[in-house]
């Protein structure tokens, strides 16, 4: 049942054996502080992007789908406290992102205790910057990190 990758988050492949979200959301803000003026409305200054974060939400079933051993990978990032590069399935980076929350509810159980549905929730924040260079240069510089026979190889 393996498929195209759906995203990924660091190493991390969001798919239908993994964890196959059904749904995403997106959430932009800009920071707009205003001043009060009498008699007029608040003047309004432009200050650049806030935060940013992913959604990822769905149900697992363990039978057909990825269960505990996709969720437990996620946490074992999340306590690791880095970023981690987020990247659709149609190659669009969308920046690095730290893992705020995870929740899971499980429903449905085998004798043995087992769940046979899991509920996720997976929230992701925006740390990084908005530049595209500065992005790539951190997923190099994560690549030698991890394999340090590519120092010379890359960039």
């Amino acid at each position: 049942m393996q498929g195209l990758p759906m995203m990924t988050l660091g190493m991390f492949v969001f798919a239908m054996d993994t964890l196959p979200y059904q749904q995403l959301q997106h959430r932009a803000g800009w920071r707009l502080p205003g001043n009060s003026r009498v008699g007029q409305r608040k003047s309004v200054q432009f200050l650049g992007p806030d935060d940013e974060t992913v959604t990822l939400s769905g149900v697992l079933v363990p039978e057909l789908t990825g269960g505990d051993t996709a969720l437990s990978m996620v946490r074992l990032m999340a306590d690791q406290g880095r970023a981690w590069p987020l990247i659709d399935g149609g190659g669009e980076i969308w920046g690095f992102y730290m893992i705020e929350s995870l929740e899971a509810g499980r429903t449905l159980f085998h004798s043995d205790g087992k769940a046979r549905r899991i509920e996720f929730t997976l929230s992701l924040r925006r740390v990084d910057g908005d530049s595209l260079s500065d992005m790539l240069g951190q997923i190099t510089g994560q690549l030698s990190a991890m394999v340090p026979g590519l120092q010379g190889w890359l960039p």
